[in-house]
């Protein structure tokens, strides 16, 4: 099998099964590439992620294409793209197609099982990744601390200031990491720095184009494309966060009902996969310009452009400045507060929202244990709780 086949059937198999947002999809990624495929270490991985935690963009999707960057090159994060937003891209097309805002299924239990199966695997990955990053008192306290600043200052803005209040505490506190020639690796890239220099000035050009694609004399399908552009590029703090932007640039023009919009956001939260596949859902059915299935593909390809030039050229000058000793000081305080933010998230909004009763505690120490006690894979558990929630979770 090729490296390509590979990277594109494992991404697949996460985007049919990983349900619960970007932060349960880190989860999912550790579980799957580090622990059982040892496509890279758990080091490697939690710098990838802390560097995507400081780009715009959807992180757990920056991530994803990173590890297929890493694994086959720039084809292979294409590929990893491809297959982890292509089940939800396709889902949200359908149901645009549809046009159905019966959500009566939502309270059956399937996807209140689906809940719990994330807060399980993002308990194993938190216990994880505090063993590995946050063993000692000094970061472990850093830990608990961007825990505690993210759940009272609810505001996207709050992560990226633990990230950054955590990279200043491991510059002035924390001593670098031992070995540091095999740190320096650890994010090596096949891809070329010429490729990376021009996937950084093919997104500035099209940032510095963007007062005058969006301008109103500019065609609608060109205005369109260029909102989803700059939500792309503009937003951070993950899936959600693209909610207000997407519809202060869609709704606020008319190109789509208010009702429409949120049916098909609500629809998106109960889907694998990222939040970002709901443009499939708004390209397909704008009005006046973007349209069907054209339309979905356009619109998803430009919403998750920045992030793929972005990462694409931002991971092959890593291992340069994985060098130096005070990025790798600072980045050991950044993979605490990475820790913490997982923490925090844990707890709100997915244990908050999945774990409403009995019943769902219950369910969540079995999931957990059948993940750290029995290794069983991510996506047995998702399917057992799934079931389970099913059964016992109905109302």
């Amino acid at each position: 099998m090729s490296a390509l086949l590979e990277v594109f059937l494992q991404f697949f198999a996460l985007g049919c099964t990983s349900f619960g947002g970007p932060v349960a999809h880190l989860g999912y990624f550790y579980e799957r590439f580090v622990q059982r495929e040892r496509w890279l270490t758990a080091d490697a991985y939690t710098d990838l992620v802390a560097v995507c935690q400081f780009l715009p963009g959807p992180s757990s999707s920056q991530v994803g294409m990173g590890i297929g960057l890493i694994r086959a090159g720039w084809l292979g994060g294409l590929a990893a793209w491809a297959g982890f937003t292509l089940p939800s891209a396709v889902l949200m097309v359908v149901a645009a197609a549809l046009l159905s805002s019966q959500q009566s299924w939502f309270a059956d239990g399937w996807v209140h099982g689906l809940l719990v199966a994330a807060v399980a695997v993002v308990a194993q990955a938190v216990v994880s990744l505090q063993q590995k990053l946050a063993p000692d008192r000094e970061r472990a306290t850093l830990m608990a601390l961007s825990a505690v600043l993210v759940l009272i200052v609810p505001h996207a803005w709050a992560q990226l200031l633990a990230l950054l209040i955590g990279g200043l505490a491991g510059l002035l506190v924390l001593t670098p990491p031992e070995h540091a020639s095999l740190q320096s690796e650890r994010l090596a890239v096949p891809l070329k720095r010429s490729l990376a220099l021009a996937l950084l000035g093919f997104l500035l050009v099209l940032l510095l184009a963007l007062p005058w694609l969006s301008a109103a004399d500019r065609p609608i399908v060109v205005q369109q494309l260029s909102g989803f552009l700059r939500t792309g590029a503009l937003v951070f703090g993950g899936g959600h966060v693209v909610l207000p932007l997407l519809e202060q640039t869609l709704v606020s023009h008319g190109w789509i009902g208010i009702d429409q919009f949120l049916a098909g956001y609500g629809f998106a939260q109960a889907l694998p996969g990222p939040m970002f596949s709901f443009a499939a859902f708004l390209g397909f059915d704008l009005q006046a310009g973007l349209h069907g299935i054209g339309g979905a593909i356009a619109a998803l390809m430009t919403l998750f452009a920045p992030a793929f030039l972005l990462i694409g050229g931002i991971l092959p000058f890593w291992s340069d400045l994985g060098r130096l000793s005070s990025i790798r000081r600072a980045l050991r305080g950044v993979n605490a507060a990475v820790v913490g933010i997982l923490l925090a998230t844990l707890y709100q909004p997915l244990w908050q929202v999945g774990i409403v009763g009995g019943e769902e505690f219950c369910l969540v120490m079995v999931a957990f244990v059948l993940l750290v006690g029995w290794q069983q894979p991510a996506w047995r558990v998702v399917i057992f709780c799934a079931a389970m929630g099913r059964v016992f979770l109905s109302h």
